[in-house]
């Protein structure tokens, strides 16, 4: 009877153990999943960036060292290993920045407003700034599922002996978090 009642604890055991394993393996699949979707918009907004800079050359002559800066950057988050995450964030918030620049050119230039492909290029890449806030918070929720399984007891004990670690979370720039000037002195 001693032996049926070790057998049946001892398969409990792995049971729970393998479930627990099971949703750390889940909760860090989400995780990647979700960065995934960054990349994905980090990858889309790439591709726009090209067609904007020659839609908008012929407009902004004075505005050449924005172009510059803005393709610099563009090339440089292309080139950023994969897995840092925290790189990739700050050079595509200070490309956001400078597409930001960008958008108000048109705002000098009628012409450029009312350019079909203009207006088109600005919709998709405000779509896709959209998207990529939303895929932040996404991966910030996913993120915060698996440090918490992480944390919590006894979920902590097979995260440690399986190497499982907590994933840092993404942060907003600290000037996007101070609060816009509204003045009507114009």
């Amino acid at each position: 009877m001693t032996t049926i009642i070790v057998i049946v604890v001892i398969v409990l055991l792995i049971a729970i153990y393998a479930g627990i394993y099971n949703g750390l393996v889940r909760a860090r699949t989400h995780t990647q999943e979700s960065w995934s979707q960054i990349d994905v918009q980090l990858k889309r907004r790439n591709d726009l960036i090209p067609n904007l800079i020659e839609t908008v050359k012929g407009y902004g002559k004075y505005e050449a060292g924005t172009l510059e800066k803005v393709v610099a950057l563009r090339n440089q988050l292309t080139q950023i290993p994969a897995d840092d995450h925290q790189q990739t964030m700050e050079v595509s918030n200070q490309l956001s920045q400078s597409l930001k620049s960008i958008f108000a050119l048109s705002e000098n230039y009628p012409d450029l407003k009312a350019s079909t492909e203009y207006t088109k290029l600005m919709e998709e890449l405000t779509n896709t700034e959209n998207k990529i806030a939303y895929s932040r918070q996404l991966f910030n929720s996913t993120a915060a599922n698996l440090n918490m399984k992480v944390q919590s007891f006894p979920t902590n004990i097979v995260a440690k002996l399986q190497h499982f670690v907590q994933i840092d979370y993404l942060q907003v720039p600290e000037e996007e978090k101070s609060v816009p000037k509204v003045s009507f002195d114009n």
